[in-house]
């Protein structure tokens, strides 16, 4: 699922047969405004459900509310089941427990988290960038009515101009990784482009999804709110975040 997320919201290479693949008119017009709308903000806030299925059944349930600042920056808030911060300062990416009084941090480009590349959000987005094709799945239902659920098939590692290119800049290593394991996204969005729900299957039965709500478009932002502050007694680890209680075996 790792892999999945970051090519899907990391731009910046793509072959130009994929550009012109995607890029073919018609165009659907939910989707061009999709991309104008989160291209442009300088600034965004919505609350968030994290849901993961295992088999159908849903096994943990995570909920907050999320804020992005151009550019690259973003701060999670859970509220439940237990209080935690994810933070994307643009620099580092953190894990914060308070009732462990712990923060684990590791350098952006290096970080396979999955929270991370969301920060596409405000930093610029083409899906013709990432995806090979771009359809609106028939054979999955919407939560809501009147949106549309589409599916993003993933270039494969033949789409990239360079593979050794890829991995020489920040980030490729991992964006190659993700080529190689091509497959499809889905997400749904409101008939006025804003995005409603993203769904990953990581395979063997095993599924994420996250739900947003509540969209605010260019709120005020302090940028105090993207910086970390050390709390007293707390313990700053560096090295991988840790899984989310969702995703542990």
């Amino acid at each position: 699922m790792f892999a999945v997320i970051l090519v899907l919201f990391l731009p910046g290479w793509v072959s130009p047969k994929a550009e012109i693949l995607c890029g073919a008119e018609p165009r659907d017009a939910v989707l061009v405004q999709f991309e104008a709308r989160y291209r442009g903000a300088r600034s965004l806030s919505a609350t968030f459900l994290q849901e993961y299925s295992e088999n159908g059944k849903v096994t943990r349930k995570e909920a907050g509310k999320s804020y992005f600042l151009h550019p690259g920056k973003m701060r999670w808030e859970y509220e439940a089941p237990e209080k935690n911060t994810f933070l994307a300062d643009g620099k580092y990416v953190w894990f914060i427990t308070p009732a462990d009084h712990t923060a684990t941090r590791m350098p952006a480009k290096k970080s396979d988290d999955w929270r991370t590349p969301l920060a596409f959000l405000t930093d610029g987005i083409k899906l013709s960038r990432i995806c090979l094709q771009v359809e609106w799945a028939a054979d999955v239902s919407p939560r809501q009515a009147g949106y549309k659920v589409y599916r993003c098939e993933l270039r494969g590692a033949g789409d990239a101009d360079s593979l050794r290119e890829s991995v020489a800049k920040p980030g490729g290593a991992a964006k190659a990784h993700a080529a190689k394991g091509a497959g499809s996204v889905l997400f749904e969005l409101s008939p006025q482009g804003e995005l409603s729900r993203i769904l990953m299957d990581e395979g063997a039965g095993i599924q994420v999804e996250f739900t947003f709500k509540d969209w605010q478009w260019n709120p005020v932002l302090p940028k105090m709110l993207f910086q970390f502050e050390v709390q007293p007694g707390m313990v700053i680890v560096d090295g991988p975040l840790p899984d989310s209680p969702g995703l542990r075996q």
